[in-house]
């Protein structure tokens, strides 16, 4: 159980460098497709790097945060098999992670980047209309689709793949 909760600290953190390095050094159109549809429509393609060499480095934050993400993946596996989990352990330990993630998405993303502190606006100023005066993020139904069927159907589907090895 404390190597579950690790990995959900992990896999958060990972989550929160990806999110930075899309946002703020990277800084494609691409990468906000789960923006409101009215921001995505006052996005402003950016030509200008933050600073020189701004874009290199977010790839390169993206990708290894993307490794990262994959690397908890295969941790949560590797010792579910070598302590020889059964369905509901590895299920519990899936379901544990991403609640984690979709709370602390939830509360750190959505409630306090966005709407208190403002860190997509300050990269993106043209979208801040659209969040102000918001006590929450933009797509509360959605994210608790994700938390109560989607994740927990994905964990039992992953689950169930880790179990026919």
């Amino acid at each position: 159980m404390l190597l579950t909760g690790f990995l959900a600290i992990v896999f958060c953190a990972a989550i929160t460098i990806l999110l930075i390095s899309a946002v703020a050094f990277v800084q494609d159109k691409r990468f906000f497709s789960s923006a409101p549809k009215e921001a995505q429509a006052l996005l402003k393609p950016r030509s200008r790097e933050l600073f020189h060499g701004a874009r290199a480095m977010g790839w390169v934050m993206m990708i290894l945060s993307a490794l990262t993400i994959l690397g908890v993946g295969v941790v949560s596996i590797w010792d579910g098999f070598r302590n020889g989990f059964t369905f509901w352990q590895f299920f519990m330990r899936f379901v544990l992670i991403f609640t984690i993630y979709k709370a602390y998405d939830m509360i750190f993303f959505d409630w306090f980047l966005l709407c208190k502190f403002g860190f997509f606006q300050h990269y993106y100023p043209e979208v801040s209309g659209v969040y102000n005066g918001r006590k929450y993020g933009y797509n509360l139904k959605s994210q608790l689709l994700k938390l109560l069927v989607i994740f927990p159907a994905a964990s039992a589907l992953a689950v169930w793949i880790c179990t026919l090895f």
